[in-house]
């Protein structure tokens, strides 16, 4: 297992015959089911949220199934304080990032050009890094 960087993304899946938790999904023209998944640096699933209904983006209640999925990894005695998250730029948010300092997480997440000036902002997105998130694509995959 490689922690030294988290690599977090959703999947929405089509959900074809229903189930418990969908919704319709305007980008798949479909009704679908969407997770949060977490792995490590090499693409092992390390945790993933509850299922949540597919008409809602990656970024709905992101702290609770975050913060869920945190708590799994702790009860089995993986420490996750001062890990970098990876990210693309759906989970660019103002409320996430301050829930990712509150969590002692650190972030390398791709700005989101439409949450205003990225100039503005005292962030810093390490490419390098940034391209480590195939490792999830790739799991999702």
């Amino acid at each position: 297992m490689n922690l030294s960087c988290l690599q977090l993304d959703g999947s929405h899946t089509p959900a074809k015959q229903g189930g418990e938790r969908v919704g319709y999904q305007g980008r798949k023209k479909c009704r679908t089911t969407n997770m949060l998944f977490l792995c490590d640096n090499q693409g092992i699933p390390l945790g993933c949220s509850q299922a949540i209904d597919g008409n809602h983006n990656d970024l709905f209640e992101i702290e609770n199934h975050v913060d869920e999925i945190l708590s799994s990894l702790k009860n089995s005695s993986i420490r996750t304080d001062y890990l970098f998250i990876n990210a693309d730029a759906g989970f660019d948010s103002e409320d996430f990032r301050k829930f990712r300092t509150r969590k002692e997480l650190l972030h390398n997440i791709a700005f989101n050009k439409r949450n205003g000036n990225i100039s503005d902002r005292d962030l810093i997105f390490d490419e390098k890094l940034y391209k480590r998130r195939f490792v999830i694509e790739r799991m999702n995959a």
